[in-house]
């Protein structure tokens, strides 16, 4: 059988003027290579762009839309965007390398709560989504909870994400993962979380039956690519490469250390992600000491600030707002500077915070 890697694929497009269309596609930086037969031509093939475009003056098919990738605009006249062949095709000119935008982040006051019993989504690789930010602050941030109901090996294959910040943290069961220069594969266990670096590569490898996961990324909108090239793992160890300024983290359970919150009543353990991240993010999980803890009346200066309601229950006030009950799976953002209080919590209740930035105040009123 041919190698598949040896064969080429050609885009056909109609024509009516050859001569015209050769000269538009010339101009736009493509080289014609095949033109035929030579009495009368009909049929060109033109390269450029990383395409070959097959022009056929028999061919019943309608104009096209091409993208022109390129990071050098400059090299179009006039720096033009879009160019139409006199065929009728669509030539747009867009950037090459993909850029993250941050989009101001649209406060408001969110409850997302698991009784409402939204559906889940089938995602990538199979896995089941729930959105925990249905509007997604207006694209600043997405949470997700994932399923994978039944375990074993996943179809997943190397990629990575071009974003701002991404965090996993296993909520219950286990997965197998394996990460760029961060040595052979390891299992993520329940209360365990990492960080993803920009653009690091990695696969999921294994998972336990009703893996779940929090996932968080920022933006919302980030791009996914497949590494065909890079096996994993790597054989180089490198855990304190930075890509691009964030060190790839891995905070366990077993070997956290608890300390007093920033509320009154409540400890916490650390995940190390303010730190790896240079403060981009903090991620903390917070209980509380007793249940006669007096309820506080806060208020906090960061732009964004998610709690996953991991076990047990609460009452959640906040000024102007309904009052909340949640429950185990509920999750909630509370906006800068709304006074809000928890109250009437069990004693086996436990929180998951992502703040965005990871360095902010707490003001108690």
């Amino acid at each position: 059988m041919e190698n598949k890697t040896d064969s080429q694929a050609q885009v056909l497009l109609p024509c009516k003027d050859l001569n015209e269309d050769i000269d538009f596609l010339i101009n736009l930086g493509f080289k014609l290579i095949n033109i035929f037969p030579d009495d009368n031509p009909k049929v060109a093939v033109i390269i450029g762009h990383g395409i070959h475009i097959r022009l056929d003056k028999n061919a019943t098919c309608l104009p096209s839309t091409i993208y022109l990738l390129t990071d050098n605009p400059e090299q179009f006249d006039n720096e033009q965007t879009e160019f139409t062949a006199p065929n009728g095709t669509l030539f747009k000119v867009l950037p090459k390398s993909y850029q993250v935008v941050y989009p101001t982040t649209q406060h408001k006051f969110v409850v997302r709560q698991l009784q409402d019993k939204e559906p889940w989504i089938i995602g990538r690789a199979g896995m089941l989504y729930r959105d925990l930010i249905p509007d997604r602050l207006g694209g600043s941030i997405m949470a997700s909870h994932i399923r994978i109901p039944q375990g074993g090996p996943v179809p997943d294959m190397v990629h990575y994400h071009t974003i701002g910040f991404q965090l996993i943290f296993c909520y219950s069961g286990w997965v197998k993962l394996v990460y760029e220069d961060q040595g052979p594969p390891f299992i993520l266990e329940a209360g365990d979380c990492v960080t993803q670096p920009p653009e690091i590569r990695h696969r999921v490898l294994e998972a336990s039956d009703n893996l779940e996961v929090i996932e968080i990324g920022v933006p919302a909108a980030h791009l996914t690519t497949i590494d065909h090239d890079m096996e994993l793992p790597t054989k180089e160890y490198h855990p304190e490469r930075e890509f691009q300024g964030q060190v790839f983290c891995h905070h366990k359970v077993k070997e956290a250390v608890w300390k007093p919150w920033r509320i009154k009543g409540f400890e916490f353990r650390d995940t190390g992600i303010n730190t790896s991240t240079k403060a981009v993010a903090s991620v903390q999980i917070a209980r509380p000491l007793n249940t006669n803890a007096k309820p506080q009346l806060i208020s906090h200066d960061t732009d964004i600030l998610f709690t996953f309601v991991m076990q047990g229950e609460m009452e959640l006030a906040a000024d102007g707002q309904k009052l909340q009950f949640l429950h185990k799976g509920d999750a909630y953002v509370v906006p800068p500077h709304l006074k809000h209080r928890i109250s009437n919590f069990s004693n086996d209740l436990e929180l998951l915070e992502v703040s965005l930035p990871g360095n902010f105040k707490t003001t108690m009123h």
